[in-house]
């Protein structure tokens, strides 16, 4: 079974998936985030039965805290539990999008294809993370 990473923005939800033995992760996509049963249709029609855990971001302060931005995600979270039976785990997303941004800048990654690919490379990077922890 995999595990399906959500990296909740307020514009693009971006979307990555592990692979079957849950080692690897790799970006997919991005939905966007309006409207919000988008993701929950997505997740149905591609992935239902084929996972273990849905991972969400969850955005924290550098000093630890929660601000604004995390409760917009917990209630997205809460929306997807009332929709989708998969177990679903917050995990903290903390400098996902700078890190994602670093490796595609030095890839050479050009600026218009960076602003596409940020999303799911940032749910690629908070699902390898959660990976990693889990070995």
């Amino acid at each position: 079974m995999r595990i399906l990473a959500l990296d909740h923005g307020t514009v693009r939800i971006g979307v990555a998936i592990s692979d079957e033995m849950q080692m690897i992760a790799q970006p997919v996509q991005y939905i966007d985030a309006v409207p919000p049963n988008k993701i929950v249709d997505y997740i149905r029609s591609e992935w239902e039965g084929k996972l273990e855990l849905i991972l969400v971001g969850m955005p924290r302060n550098m000093d630890g805290s929660y601000g604004p931005a995390a409760e917009k995600v917990k209630a997205f979270v809460d929306m997807l539990k009332e929709s989708i039976s998969t177990p679903i785990r917050t995990w903290d997303e903390r400098l996902t999008s700078a890190q994602a941004n670093r490796v595609m800048i030095e890839a050479d990654v050009r600026r218009d294809k960076r602003k596409q690919k940020v999303d799911s490379m940032s749910a690629a990077i908070l699902l390898q993370s959660y990976l990693d922890g889990q070995l």
